[in-house]
């Protein structure tokens, strides 16, 4: 038995003083019946909830994709700076959703969030190779020499070794970039040890996911083939 605005929270209804309000509204049944107490107990595997008509489920995996705008840190709190998390809408406040490895302040693009740890240190993992697409604009001009060191892994200026890349001109002072890690500002780094200096980053691709025409700032929850997909690397 638990109390019925925990589950409501827990199926994504809303944080708890969003619950609170829909109780008090009688948008919930239980059995078939308004109720608007939210210290009620019921038991969900036998009891059904009703919110607005539509029997409730408790969320379980959530996957939300981001097309994170310029100006936000990838943190769960900044003391200084605006975070990817204050561009989550309230409802998922509950979910404990967390940024699955992280883009720079300046840069924008496709960044996923989850409440499945496994998943997070999958997709995070450089022993997993999971390729990340990015466009880049930058100074100069790639030549078949920046391609080719990219192929066979830069060393940085510091010594880090970056595991072999792909490397795409695709314009004047254009490029995309593919890479299976995701090391400290590492497209960055490398297109600058090339005398690439970069000017606008965003990433498009991550495995299979594409970003695709969600607005900049928007985010859309994942669906099960597409989270399945994303695994298959």
């Amino acid at each position: 038995m638990e109390r019925l605005d925990k589950f409501l929270s827990d199926c994504g209804a809303g944080t708890r003083s969003q619950v609170k309000i829909i109780l008090k509204n009688g948008r919930v049944t239980v059995d078939g019946k308004p109720e608007r107490e939210g210290s009620r107990k019921i038991d969900p595997d036998t009891q059904s909830v009703h919110l607005d008509g539509e029997l409730l489920n408790r969320r379980g995996r959530v996957v939300v994709m981001l097309n994170k705008p310029a100006g936000f840190v990838t943190a769960t709190e900044d003391k200084n700076d605006k975070t990817v998390m204050q561009l989550l809408p309230a409802e998922y406040g509950h979910l404990e959703l967390r940024p699955v490895g992280r883009l720079d302040k300046a840069t924008e693009g496709l960044l996923l969030f989850t409440n499945d740890g496994d998943l997070l240190h999958r997709l995070i993992s450089p022993k997993k190779e999971v390729p990340k697409l990015y466009y880049a604009k930058h100074e100069g001009a790639a030549t078949e020499e920046d391609v080719k060191a990219f192929a066979e892994g830069i060393t940085l200026g510091d010594g880090t070794k970056c595991l072999p890349a792909i490397l795409q001109p695709v314009g004047p002072g254009e490029s995309l970039v593919t890479v299976c890690e995701g090391k400290y500002h590492q497209v960055r780094r490398m297109l600058a040890s090339r005398s690439l200096p970069v000017t606008y980053l965003e990433r498009r691709q991550e495995g299979k996911l594409m970003l695709g025409d969600l607005p900049r700032g928007q985010i859309r929850e994942l669906t099960e083939a597409e989270i399945s997909a994303l695994l298959e690397v």
